[in-house]
């Protein structure tokens, strides 16, 4: 079982998780391909709390996956229902939409996924794209073809509010301006990042610039439907591109631009730094920014405008060394940037810093504000405020634990395969999924920050070109393409579709014509996209990008 699953599977059994965390080892057992753990699991907790409908509901799911197993999932299914409205409904009709003729029960998937519609604003958007695809089969049956066609228009078996294309880069949301404080609006979907507005007496205040002119235009035109005030300021959060490359758009009245005083710095290593993965930029857009700020802020100091108080403080780590939030404390908000962005800095740049994370961390919730503001919509949804003591807690812990297996020898493989909970979360449940997200990406960056390219068990003394593997491989595959097909397929059957996309990937640098490979190859994708859609952000983009994914906005 993967580490994930794994630390899933633990966290699931404390008596206080969050439904959250269920769902989302559900998703990894079903992307997985693991449907008898995933039931045996799913049983075993829905008999220990019993009344739970969604641990019930989870059962008959993954039980209506295994053969001649219908019969039995559609009464645990029928009986969740029973206890509970809204996700037992929605595990009903998309099980018994998978099954041969909908089970003969075509009318009940209808009523169960049309009710998920008239309450869908109480799910992620995402969750609606199966809907549409349960619905249409379900309509077909019933000769509903107009509705049929309908939904297969926005149809999809993926789970998640992201959509992304080589033109437009990738979102994590729909286009939408959301009201988080009275005058405090954000844009997100419009861009990579978000956009915040701060609407004044006598301007709006900008925090943070997206990717590219045009799409910061269009966030200011979606502000626009408020108001028509000039943008007077805009203040930048950090400098990576998907924060600063739309300025332009924003400083059209002569808004002055203020940063943090290590900004020119960062933003020169970052102009310098390798090319970022998968769907990061849109087609065409450049790598590099030219930002030069009006005012660098040293250290914490005031600013007022239109009546409204904004406190600018600096803080070193978390992602980069030129944070800077952004504090309104008479309407008890923070813009926090990207200081918690889960892979402690961009993975593709050598930057973040544990300590600096902590201070940042720690100075946040000394404001006590009642809403953080993120760069990004999905950090905004989950590290919440309410999140930061028990998460911090944790990463304080799993620091300790790295530090301690570094100064040990272990090899940065075996301090991830420790797969590390610290007990504080089983009081913080909310702090749970922040951490997860979190814990891997972290590992990495501090092992990488404090050891060297040689390694005590050998790992980084010689390096081995991919075609060099690739033929040793071969060798011992009897340069039979057939070989690395039966070593994906396993790997794939035991749940590791990284390793087996690895094994591929080899097996193609020497037979790149092979169609079982190349065919191979392409569903391994299709199964990381889907793993890491609730998990890992990144590692979306770049399966999503290899596997040459368009993925339309959630209806």
């Amino acid at each position: 079982m993967n580490m994930e699953i794994a630390a899933l599977s633990q966290v699931a059994t404390w008596p206080n998780a969050d439904r959250r965390t269920r769902i989302v080892l559900a998703n990894q057992f079903m992307t997985t391909g693991l449907d008898r753990e995933g039931f045996e699991f799913f049983s075993a907790l829905s008999a220990r709390a019993q009344g739970d409908g969604l641990l019930l509901a989870l059962a008959g799911t993954f039980q209506s996956r295994l053969e001649g197993q219908a019969e039995a999932a559609i009464v645990k299914l029928d009986a969740a229902t029973s206890l509970d409205l809204g996700l037992p409904h929605y595990f009903r009709g998309i099980s018994l939409a998978r099954l041969p003729e909908c089970a003969g029960r075509a009318e009940t998937v209808v009523a169960d996924l049309e009710f998920v519609l008239m309450v869908k604003d109480q799910f992620p958007p995402g969750f609606m794209r199966p809907v549409h695809a349960a619905l249409s089969r379900a309509y077909d049956l019933l000769g509903r073809t107009e509705a049929a066609a309908q939904a297969r228009g926005r149809a999809g078996h993926l789970i998640t509010d992201y959509w992304a294309n080589p033109d437009d880069g990738f979102r994590f949301a729909h286009q939408r301006l959301v009201e988080f404080a009275p005058g405090v609006y954000v844009a997100q979907g419009y861009d990579f990042s978000d956009v915040g507005f701060v609407v004044t007496d006598n301007g709006v205040v900008a925090i943070d610039a997206a990717s590219t002119p045009e799409h910061a235009a269009a966030a200011l035109r979606g502000l626009r439907q408020i108001t028509e005030l000039p943008v007077t300021h805009v203040i930048l959060t950090h400098t990576h591109l998907d924060h600063v490359g739309g300025l332009d758009a924003l400083t059209a009245d002569g808004a002055m631009v203020i940063a943090q005083a290590n900004f020119p710095h960062e933003l020169a290593l970052q102009n310098f730094g390798p090319p970022p993965l998968g769907y990061y930029l849109s087609r065409g857009q450049s790598r590099r920014a030219h930002v030069t700020p009006d005012h660098l802020v040293d250290n914490e100091e005031k600013l007022t405008v239109g009546g409204v108080d904004f406190t600018l403080i600096p803080i070193s780590g978390g992602e980069s060394d030129d944070g800077l939030v952004i504090h309104i404390p008479n309407l008890d908000v923070a813009f926090t940037g990207d200081m918690n962005m889960p892979y402690l800095g961009s993975p593709t740049l050598a930057e973040g810093s544990a300590q600096g994370l902590f201070e940042a961390m720690q100075m946040v919730i000394d404001l006590r504000p009642r809403q953080l503001i993120h760069g990004h919509t999905a950090l905004t949804d989950n590290y919440t405020i309410e999140a930061f003591p028990g998460l911090l807690a944790a990463l304080r812990d799993l620091e300790r634990i790295v530090a301690a297996g570094i100064a040990d020898g272990l090899t940065l493989v075996e301090i991830l395969q420790l797969n590390h909970l610290p007990d504080v979360l089983k009081d913080h449940p909310v702090s749970v999924m922040p951490y997860l997200v979190t814990r891997d990406n972290f590992i990495q960056r501090v092992h990488r920050q404090r050891t060297g390219y040689w390694h005590r068990g050998g790992e980084g003394i010689e390096r081995f070109a991919p075609a060099e593997l690739a033929a040793a491989l071969n060798l011992l595959a009897g340069e039979s393409p057939a070989a690395f097909n039966t070593a994906g397929l396993e790997l794939a059957r035991r749940g590791e579709h990284a390793l087996a996309l690895h094994v591929v990937d080899l097996g193609l640098l020497s037979h790149p014509d092979d169609p079982e490979l190349v065919g191979l190859r392409q569903s391994l994708l299709d199964s990381l996209v889907a793993q890491n859609q609730m998990l890992n952000p990144f590692k979306f983009m770049h399966y999503a990008a290899l596997a040459d994914l368009e993925l339309a906005p959630p209806d």
